[in-house]
């Protein structure tokens, strides 16, 4: 179980990366007051919140929905991961947001749900996680732990986001770039565990 616990804090909390967001979240909220980007932080730490618990609890009936079988899904979120932690290490983000919605976000008055909630900290790599995680969630603890996992990381996101100036002048970008790369590295071991225990349960190799 605490295996589980800390493979879903660190999936969920890596592939999110709020520091790795802070470039982009400080030039679409460099005209405002910081009463408006706490408002913003808030709103957007929620939202991105809710979306990952709401996948994980449909993460199962997804599945069944379309026919999908576990090993599968998991080969594919393990396969996505992957595409992000090598964007992580080369200290890019195009897998979480593109440059148009960066510029999209620097003209609108509110970004705290897009781009910020989607696809910054939500987007489609963190929700496969989220996915897969919740249909490996056998039981109520394993179910407890990741649900925990989400809520660890919206807070950690509202509190990256609420301390993005001081975090990014402590950082500077070159920090931040060997932050996301750091984990990024991590994020490519838990990515191949996924597609090794996918092929595993498929049984395309022996354990």
């Amino acid at each position: 179980m605490w295996q589980f616990a800390l493979t879903s804090l660190a999936s969920v909390l890596f592939v999110v990366d709020p520091v790795g967001a802070l470039p982009a979240y400080l030039v679409m909220t460099a005209g405002d007051d910081p009463a408006k980007r706490r408002r913003m932080a808030l709103r957007a730490a929620l939202t991105a919140t809710i979306i990952m618990a709401v996948f994980a609890a449909a993460g199962t009936w997804l599945f069944n929905l379309f026919g999908l079988s576990m090993p599968a899904f998991q080969i594919a979120g393990g396969a996505i991961l992957f595409l992000v932690a090598m964007d992580m290490i080369r200290a890019r983000r195009s897998t979480q947001e593109s440059p148009p919605e960066v510029d999209e976000g620097i003209e609108k008055d509110d970004v705290a749900i897009t781009p910020l909630a989607v696809p910054m900290l939500s987007g489609p790599a963190a929700l496969a996680v989220v996915a897969t995680l919740s249909a490996q969630a056998d039981d109520w603890s394993r179910s407890a732990a990741l649900y925990g996992a989400i809520v660890v990381t919206g807070l950690t996101c509202y509190l990256t986001l609420r301390a993005a100036e001081p975090l990014f002048k402590l950082l500077g970008r070159a920090g931040v770039a060997v932050f996301s790369r750091v984990l990024g590295i991590l994020l490519a071991g838990i990515s191949v565990q996924f597609i090794l225990d996918g092929l595993r349960a498929a049984q395309l190799f022996a354990p």
